[in-house]
């Protein structure tokens, strides 16, 4: 079984967000499949997503700030600033992190570790909402 459907996420602040609730949700065919994979891609070029800690608030905070930190906004040499400030480490947090995640289903679930959760990076101060294409392949 294939199926391909798009994940429309609302508009965040700037830093990590857990979003596997919001996976989950949206993909219809998930509870279907016994043995599979999901292919996640993010449709866009200053947001991530990664998989990491689901339990603790301070670890997404933490990352951000660490971000902000090798990737601020006002680094003289950027020459990619008509977007704002916020845009070029927007960009950089983006290739940092990486825009796709390929996960594991097992028994109609994400097969995650107990500690784990789907993150998306949001890396510009006002980014809107942001659209996941979601491939789901198995049995």
């Amino acid at each position: 079984m294939w199926q391909q459907n798009e994940i429309r996420l609302a508009p965040r602040s700037r830093g990590f967000h857990l979003i596997t609730r919001d996976i989950e949700d949206g993909l219809e065919g998930l509870s279907a499949i016994n043995i599979g994979l999901v292919h996640l891609q993010l449709m866009h070029t200053s947001a991530s997503l990664t998989l990491n800690e689901n339990a603790d608030p301070d670890v997404r905070h933490d990352m951000d700030a660490f971000l902000r930190h090798i990737a601020p906004g006002d680094l003289p040499f950027f020459r990619h600033t008509m977007e704002g400030p916020d845009d070029m480490p927007g960009h950089i947090g983006a290739s940092l992190f990486g825009t796709q995640l390929t996960l594991a289903v097992r028994s109609g679930r994400l097969a995650l570790g107990t500690w784990q959760g789907v993150w998306l990076g949001e890396h510009r101060d006002h980014g809107g909402s942001r659209r996941i294409l979601a491939t789901l392949n198995g049995e």
